[in-house]
């Protein structure tokens, strides 16, 4: 009996083919726009983390800050030292390596090519913290960081522009009134999820940018790797006294510094990822909700139109629960299709958002397994009234029906 209902249903749905389809259209927007908006709110989400991995794992930032920063003359330098940033790698056993990061922007210039770029002193460490890997070329030689010779490393987006396709390694490019050796490239990060290009940069050792590019000995960030197995919740408050201590902060007296958790803000970051895809999958949901009601309203109609079939399947020995799973199926089977148009279209349009935000392509199985079956839902919650309406007309009056 089911098998016949079903074909019935299918005979009724494609005797009206363009009404059945405007009539599901609010389903498949629906399906459609929350499969997309949690497939690319899944890839924004990874992609997010992903950009976090990159810069190492269990990462602290020490910057400086607080009120020091305002404060009025005559108060101590808020920049941190090379000293500080040795003391924080020797003197902290939750932390593996602690690398200085001063940054300037100038232009570097090889032949008629130019390029306004960030210019960073650091030192090895900065490298292996960071998980950077050389697509050509070496690291610096220790002599090299303490005599602070102008050798420097590229990024490959400064490469690209000043050099196209040829290998810079060996080549002299100058930065400001300095002649710097190139000696290495980095591997490609790409942009972050935010746009922001990871290889514009040159990087060159701490010495030479002192006393070359910045004029001082400031440094403007320690970047911290902590040791594997211990939280990074136990390395900032170790790395907090230490420079509580250092920068003879009393107590009761505001840090003038702050310690940045990587692993927190990509948490933080991934949150509001959530919570923006939820609220626009929620509002996209309301199109289930319309497309529901427009099942019913075509399902009522479909009623009224049929009262004189009705009233003769009922006159020849139909019962009212075979009338009643007849329009039932057929409200139930409007809303499938509908869902299984709106899958393919909401996966498509994530595949192409995905590109667009150039983010990976994550569809959930278990969230395209939710839209169908709420689809199926749909069908069942607003296609029982028109359902039992039929079922309960009265076979005498429905023949009369003109």
């Amino acid at each position: 009996m089911l098998y016949e209902t079903l074909l019935l249903a299918l005979q009724a749905i494609f005797r009206n083919a363009l009404r059945s389809f405007l009539t599901v259209l609010g389903i498949v927007i629906g399906v459609a726009a929350v499969i997309a908006m949690l497939t690319v709110g899944q890839g924004s989400t990874e992609q997010v983390t992903a950009d976090v991995e990159k810069l190492g794992t269990n990462v602290l930032m020490v910057l400086p800050g607080g009120e020091a920063m305002g404060g009025p003359a005559g108060t101590a330098d808020p920049m941190f030292v090379i000293g500080d940033v040795d003391a924080v790698q020797e003197e902290i056993a939750s932390v593996a390596l602690a690398a200085p990061i001063s940054q300037n922007r100038a232009r570097v210039v090889f032949g008629n090519e130019n390029r306004r770029t960030d210019i960073v002193g650091t030192d090895n460490r900065y490298l292996e913290a960071a998980r950077w890997d050389f697509a050509r070329g070496r690291a610096w030689e220790a002599s090299e960081i303490q005599s602070g010779k102008p050798v420097c490393i590229l990024g490959e987006t400064v490469r690209a522009d000043l050099f196209g396709y040829a290998d810079p390694v060996g080549e002299q490019v100058r930065i400001k009134n300095m002649s710097c050796e190139v000696i290495g490239l980095l591997e490609s990060k790409g942009a972050s999820t935010f746009g922001a290009d990871q290889d514009d940069f040159v990087l060159m050792p701490y010495r030479a940018f002192h006393r070359r590019i910045a004029g001082n000995a400031d440094v403007s960030t320690i970047y911290v790797s902590v040791r594997e197995g211990v939280t990074t919740e136990r390395a900032t408050e170790e790395i907090e006294a230490l420079m509580r201590d250092r920068r003879r902060i009393g107590a009761g007296e505001d840090d003038d510094f702050d310690v940045m958790d990587m692993e927190q803000i990509a948490t933080m970051l991934s949150g509001i990822t959530d919570i923006l895809t939820g609220l626009l999958s929620a509002v996209a949901a309301v199109s289930l909700l319309v497309g529901g009601i427009g099942i019913m309203n075509i399902m009522l109609v479909s009623v009224t139109e049929r009262t004189r079939e009705i009233g003769i399947r009922l006159a020849v020995g139909a019962q009212a629960r075979q009338v009643l799973l007849q329009f039932l199926v057929e409200a139930i089977v409007l809303s499938l299709i509908g869902g299984l148009i709106g899958i393919l279209l909401g996966l498509a349009l994530g595949y192409l958002g995905a590109q667009w935000l150039a983010v990976p392509f994550r569809p959930d199985p278990l969230v395209i397994l939710m839209a169908f079956g709420f689809s199926a839902a749909v069908g069942v919650i607003f296609g029982f009234f028109p359902a039992r309406r039929a079922a309960m007309l009265d076979p005498i009056e429905a023949l009369r029906h003109e």
